[in-house]
């Protein structure tokens, strides 16, 4: 009862969500960052599959998320809008609310077939190559974009905007928000639903060993290619949301950078702790931010106190040294992150009566 009271209190508050953005009492600051969360949590999420539950390890997880991102956004602009390379809209624009999911779903299959692909040789080897593998992989994927000139090259793809335009043309109601919300809890309940199935326990059985898990009778390359695959499919989904909330995408966006803000906000969680993933992600989204404010005021304080020469200035840059170093200290000092491997119940066992983990 006190779960199905939880849930109704979760649907209200997304609602209440919507409406409130909907009679503008957030600005868009705030809306971009709720969705920048969503985002995160589902990309940490992907990433916490292989990383915390399967026991690899993938460093280049933000390649699924660019081809999640350019899939997507080619065939949002090339179905309802006018553009330079597809022409006219194939579809209606009319239809853009409805066929969305469709678009998602598209960005979320494709990542996951490209997972296959970095998928079967990796997992024919042992160790750490699968790092080696997905970090070559992220490369070749932004490579490879920024040498198609059709969508962009280098300079980036757009186009988006007229899509998320032409749903406010049929309902004027904040779609982006609806459609984080949505992909977020879909993903959040496939991956809880997935990890604490029969399934889940084969993947649990790879991480603690994998050699015991075939005498078993688990087959364990086919659980690792499967469960790579849902996860570079929910990271490409994480792209496509990422693409129509910016408007605009570009290669670099999904570097090596944006794969060890996924690394940060999986082990700032904790390893196998789908609760602690999250609330990493919600907690590192909101200090990006923060670093977009403190580094100016801190670049400013420093010459006040004329402790920097006059030429040297603290810019944003500074924030990209941040995160490696958030990420170095996590290794020395906390490696199992805020939860371990323990899930939110487990640290305030009184929230089992509306929250359960198994």
């Amino acid at each position: 009862m006190q779960r199905r009271t939880l849930n109704i209190i979760f649907l209200l508050a997304a609602v209440a969500l919507v409406i409130a953005a909907h009679l503008g009492l957030l600005d868009n600051y705030t809306l971009t960052i709720l969705m920048f969360m969503g985002i995160n949590c589902v990309f940490a999420a992907s990433l916490n599959l292989v990383n915390g539950y399967m026991g690899e390890f993938s460093c280049g997880h933000a390649g699924f998320m660019c081809v999640g991102a350019y899939v997507g956004s080619l065939m949002s602009v090339g179905l309802f809008t006018s553009s330079k390379f597809f022409g006219g809209p194939l579809l209606p624009p009319e239809l853009a609310p409805f066929l969305f999911p469709l678009v998602l779903l598209a960005a979320t299959l494709v990542s996951a077939l490209f997972g296959l692909i970095v998928a079967l040789p990796s997992f024919h080897t042992r160790d750490d190559y699968l790092a080696i593998i997905t970090i070559a992989a992220n490369y070749i994927i932004i490579s490879i974009v920024e040498n198609i000139d059709v969508i962009g090259g280098p300079r980036g793809f757009s186009g988006m905007k007229k899509t998320i335009n032409a749903m406010h043309g049929v309902i004027d109601i904040p779609w982006m928000l609806i459609w984080v919300i949505i992909s977020t809890v879909i993903c959040i309940t496939v991956l809880y639903r997935l990890v604490t199935s029969t399934y889940g326990k084969g993947i649990a059985a790879v991480c603690q060993n994998e050699v015991a898990a075939e005498i078993m009778g688990v087959n364990t390359n086919r659980v690792k290619i499967m469960a790579f695959m849902v996860s570079s499919g929910m990271a490409g989904l994480s792209g496509a949301l990422y693409a129509h909330v910016y408007g605009y995408v570009n290669a670099q966006a999904f570097n090596i950078l944006k794969s060890t803000e996924g690394l940060v906000m999986v082990y700032l969680g904790g390893m196998g702790s789908l609760s602690g993933v999250l609330l990493a992600a919600i907690v590192f989204t909101l200090l990006i931010e923060m670093l977009r404010f403190f580094i100016p005021m801190l670049n400013g304080t420093l010459h006040a106190m004329s402790l920097l020469p006059a030429d040297l200035e603290v810019s944003q840059i500074w924030k990209w040294v941040i995160i490696p170093l958030i990420l170095i200290l996590l290794m020395q000092f906390r490696p199992e992150g805020f939860f371990g491997n323990r899930e939110l119940t487990h640290i305030f066992p009184r929230l089992r009566r509306w929250i359960y983990f198994r």
